[in-house]
């Protein structure tokens, strides 16, 4: 009896060293994905890596004349990026997870998700 439970533990823990794994590499991914939004007709472009990090942000001249109105795209484009990001995020932990949700997940691939 003690053998067989010892074998599915062994069983067990080869799994998750398998998932670990696969997680790392999943993470290496996002790292180098991007994600882009905008803004205002396009006068503010925002990049995201898949961490939900600002990799970049570019502002039509145009866009300078009216402050209060830049700092209200440069948002609303920096927060669409983020939610791109995330939605990236929730497809490729459900390819990893089988459609299955694991709280706490999104915060081991880098708090991107939700």
């Amino acid at each position: 009896m003690m053998l067989g439970g010892l074998g599915n533990i062994t069983g067990l823990l080869k799994q998750a060293k398998e998932f670990q794994g696969r997680m790392q590499q999943m993470q290496e991914e996002l790292r180098g994905r991007r994600y882009e939004a905008q803004s205002g007709g396009g006068m503010v472009q925002v990049t995201v890596d898949g961490r939900g990090e600002v990799v970049s942000i570019k502002i039509d001249p145009q866009a300078v004349s009216d402050l209060e109105m830049l700092e209200d795209l440069v948002k609303a484009a920096v927060n669409a990026g983020h939610a791109h990001a995330q939605q990236g995020v929730q497809e490729e932990m459900a390819k990893l997870t089988g459609g299955l949700n694991l709280p706490g997940l999104s915060d081991m691939l880098g708090g991107a998700g939700p």
